[in-house]
């Protein structure tokens, strides 16, 4: 039977109800086009309307969103003495959510401000201030330190690629389906991943997968120590 720290159980309820709260907020703020920091209204990587919903960004945050929002009912349950134990399929799912947002900080902040040019204030401008920045921190936080479980073995931690192997199929056919001439169109490879032609896809894609298995493997790796 699985045991709890009941003070730890708390600690992750409030930083998933905090998640959860959070990523709605930004959600609305970037659908609606609200801007809630000062500067200019256009800031990279943003889209309002349901046009948002085609960067990983925003579908990484509505992951952790949705999987932080279900372990925050199991672990209410838990504190009423209505369940003893989180099933490892949310244990699966609540990795793979921090995964995807650690590929978010990653490649935001490892590639797409020096590569692209944006600069740094412009990648946490408005709701990306949370998207790529404090969501992902906070993610990370809380299932390392405070969602410690022995439930999960190192071959289950591939399951975390799901989310980038599903994202770099709809990227891809997106990509392909709008080319002209056989060059890649900026304007369709909002991530200036294939800018080198479409033959680079099989560079990136494996490579990005390989990120997001080794950031997971992390994370399994740092909450199984701290287990013990």
């Amino acid at each position: 039977m699985e045991e709890f720290n009941l003070k730890q159980v708390k600690k992750s309820l409030i930083l998933n109800i905090l998640i959860f709260i959070i990523t709605v907020f930004s959600c609305y703020a970037m659908f609606a086009g609200i801007y809630f920091m000062s500067g200019d209204k256009e800031y990279a990587l943003s889209s309002k309307n349901l046009s948002m919903f085609k960067y990983f960004t925003i579908d990484s945050n509505v992951l952790i969103a949705i999987a932080s929002l279900i372990f925050a009912i199991e672990e209410c349950k838990i504190l009423k003495k209505k369940k003893i134990g989180i099933s490892k399929g949310l244990y699966l799912l609540k990795l793979s959510a921090t995964g995807s947002v650690g590929l978010t900080f990653l490649v935001t902040f490892a590639y797409l401000v020096p590569i692209v040019g944006y600069g740094f204030k412009a990648m946490i401008m408005n709701s990306n201030l949370f998207f790529h920045l404090i969501t992902p921190l906070l993610a990370i936080f809380t299932f390392v330190l405070f969602e410690k479980t022995n439930k999960i073995g190192k071959k289950e931690v591939i399951v975390g690629i799901v989310p980038t192997a599903c994202y770099a199929i709809y990227y891809l056919i997106n990509i392909v389906t709008h080319m002209t001439d056989g060059k890649v169109s900026p304007e369709y490879d909002w991530y200036f991943f294939m800018q080198g032609g479409i033959w680079t896809a099989f560079i990136v894609v494996p490579l990005m997968l390989l990120i997001t298995y080794l950031i997971n493997l992390f994370l399994w790796k740092t909450n199984k120590t701290l287990v013990k």
